[in-house]
């Protein structure tokens, strides 16, 4: 079995640790960031482990981001057909990945509040496996199936809270993905053994806002695999341990485009005065979106129990000096 390990506030500082059941065991180790824990603490966390020391109730910490920075986000988009075709895209397999990024400074905590800018209307929420990396890659590799527990240490839930009139109005998608706080990411990292990572292929994806149930999938619909991804990345750019890699998200989310309507927003020579003219139209019947108040529940678990992420829970507040921003 792989094992959950946890990155929590302690006094003005941050401190790991290994959860046992509901207990958190804290980590002798000073590790200033995730890349720092999966060099030189992995074999503390498993000693600690097995050591059954009582540590401290998890329900009385505060739980920080398990991937810290400096980190690359690096991101999948239109990764399941079904959300493929409420983006107004065909829901079959595209000819190419789509690839983005997201600032590692929207890294927040799995029950850390997501802040609205005032000038967003159209906020939207996008639940994802998150793959962290184990393994530094500095040129072409090819990854397999076979390998693929060489590159990937372990998993976390992330959400992709993207603003929709940003990323198509300016056709600006990390600007539209990259405010402080669009990357809730947590509250675990499930460090993999090396028999599991074969579940990554089959792990099933759920979100709530509100009590709602809008999202649900498993990872056997993801059209390019976490191999073939990795494969693809390591040929145009380096990924480094601790990095992150976001896998896509499936349908549900509150973005609903026709093909027409997908095709005006991209592009480039329409004004964008009036995209969001024709987004804002096109979206008015839509109550999908979140405001201030909503909650969204993530969960990511294997379809036995095995492997459970844990679950996010974050209230969407309004952003501090967020009227600075036009």
């Amino acid at each position: 079995m792989g094992m959950r390990v946890v990155r929590y506030v302690e006094k003005e500082g941050s401190r790991w640790g290994v959860l046992k059941e509901e207990r958190i065991i804290p980590l002798e180790g000073t590790y200033p960031t995730l890349a720092a824990l999966l060099r030189e603490g992995v074999a503390e966390a498993r000693n600690a482990l097995s050591a059954g020391t009582e540590g401290i109730p998890l329900s009385d910490a505060r739980l920080l981001s398990p991937v810290t920075s400096p980190a690359r986000i690096v991101c999948q988009g239109a990764n399941y057909s079904a959300h493929r075709a409420e983006a107004g895209l065909k829901p079959e397999r595209p000819p190419f990945n789509l690839i983005f990024t997201k600032a590692d400074s929207s890294l927040s905590g799995a029950y850390d509040p997501i802040q609205l800018p005032g000038h967003v209307k159209l906020l939207d929420y996008e639940i994802e496996l998150g793959l962290v990396i184990g393994k530094a890659i500095d040129a072409p590799v090819l990854v397999s199936e076979e390998n693929l527990h060489e590159y990937v240490a372990g998993l976390v839930i992330s959400n992709d809270v993207s603003s929709r009139d940003v990323q198509f109005v300016e056709g600006q998608w990390y600007k539209g993905k990259s405010y402080r706080s669009f990357c809730p990411t947590g509250p675990f990292l499930y460090l993999l053994d090396k028999e599991e990572v074969p579940d990554i292929f089959n792990l099933d994806l759920k979100l709530w806002v509100n009590g709602e149930q809008r999202q649900a999938a498993n990872t056997k619909q993801l059209l390019f695999p976490p191999d073939e991804t990795l494969t693809e990345l390591s040929s145009l750019m380096d990924l480094s341990v601790g990095d992150l890699v976001m896998t896509g998200t499936p349908g549900g989310v509150a973005l609903h485009l026709t093909p027409e309507a997908f095709d005006q927003l991209s592009n480039p020579f329409l004004p964008g005065n009036k995209k969001l003219e024709l987004l804002i139209e096109s979206q008015k019947d839509n109550p999908r979106y979140l405001k201030e108040g909503d909650v969204i529940t993530c969960e990511i678990t294997s379809p036995d129990g095995r492997i459970h992420l844990g679950a996010q829970e974050n209230k969407v507040v309004a952003a501090l000096n967020s009227t600075l921003v036009q």
